[in-house]
């Protein structure tokens, strides 16, 4: 069964996928480094990362501060829920339409 975040997360993956975004989830889970987001990708040169929730879930500061830290460094750092998935193609959107 597919929790309420594993949609938002299959919903921001198709999207990328349909932008034509390289893009992977880091897995943490005791290797890796704890905050980062669940999906990272690159778009036309752009670096963005995603952190999904649902419902009124929160970041955690650690996410907090990655995200802070990806837009400080000049990349796109965001948190998406269920309420966020069409702002998030629309902002897709206007990454395409963006003139290098």
């Amino acid at each position: 069964m597919s929790t309420p975040e594993a949609k938002v997360k299959n919903k921001i993956k198709q999207i990328l996928k349909d932008y034509g975004a390289y893009q992977f989830s880091p897995q943490t889970g005791g290797y890796g480094r704890s905050g980062i987001p669940d999906i990272i990708a690159c778009y036309q040169g752009k670096f963005i990362a995603v952190e999904c929730k649902a419902g009124t879930n929160k970041p955690t500061r650690l996410q907090e501060k990655e995200l802070r830290d990806i837009c400080s460094a000049c990349g796109y750092g965001m948190v998406v829920n269920e309420n966020g998935i069409e702002h998030f193609r629309s902002f897709m959107e206007g990454l395409r339409t963006l003139k290098s």
